[in-house]
């Protein structure tokens, strides 16, 4: 199970994230959210974050001039497109910036089915995401809500790996470990404040994501 925590706006936060093992922080650029940093910001953060550690940019429905100020701008390594970018926009963006990229889809669990999610991801898979986050739909938001939905609804055929999101915690994050998902997504979760996290809920989340791994390995010396 990997791990992406998402939402940073503190560097201490981003160095104790890279202490305790995520493999992969989220930088949010979209003004409208709590969680947002400008680009001077984000140099500072991304800068931040060791080898091996992937920065993944967040973006909502961003113009192609936006895009290629920030990748010109922050070193980041994956795009998650989170608004209502289509497929073929998503490819192109990318393509533009020569960036891996992450659609993220909010699943409304009284109206989307199995079917239905499954032939959202094969378009994306189609148009060359790396992988699909599901998250749960808000008519107002576009993330960041701190709710579920349905996980019956996640497919076990997926043509992506599938990062799930929304409304997970320490608690909780146990019973994912059975779902058909490479990773899960957490921000509000691990928080003290929007856009400010607390060191304990990080290591207490990437304890329950990892116990297996962390019960069984042995400390050995790096050469």
């Amino acid at each position: 199970m990997h791990v992406k925590f998402c939402g940073f706006t503190q560097l201490s936060d981003i160095q104790t994230a890279a202490q305790l093992g995520a493999d992969a922080v989220g930088l949010v650029f979209y003004p409208p959210s709590p969680r947002a940093v400008t680009i001077a910001q984000a140099q500072t953060l991304s800068a931040a974050v060791p080898a091996f550690v992937s920065v993944v940019a967040l973006v909502v429905n961003m113009p192609e001039d936006e895009l290629l100020k920030l990748a010109n701008n922050v070193s980041f390594d994956i795009i998650q497109f989170h608004g209502d970018e289509t497929p073929e926009q998503c490819q192109q963006l990318a393509g533009m910036v020569n960036k891996r990229w992450i659609k993220a889809l909010r699943i409304n669990t009284e109206q989307d089915s199995l079917d239905s999610v499954r032939a959202q991801i094969n378009q994306f898979a189609t148009a060359g995401a790396s992988t699909i986050l599901l998250d749960a739909y808000h008519q107002h938001k576009y993330g960041g809500t701190g709710a579920r939905f349905d996980w019956s609804l996640i497919p076990y055929d997926s043509a992506l790996p599938i990062v799930l999101a929304g409304g997970l915690d320490a608690d909780n994050v146990a019973a994912t470990l059975d779902l058909p998902i490479y990773g899960v997504d957490v921000s509000g979760g691990i928080e003290v404040d929007k856009g400010k996290k607390d060191a304990a809920k990080m290591r207490a989340f990437m304890k329950a994501v990892k116990r297996d791994r962390w019960q069984n390995a042995t400390v050995t010396g790096a050469i």
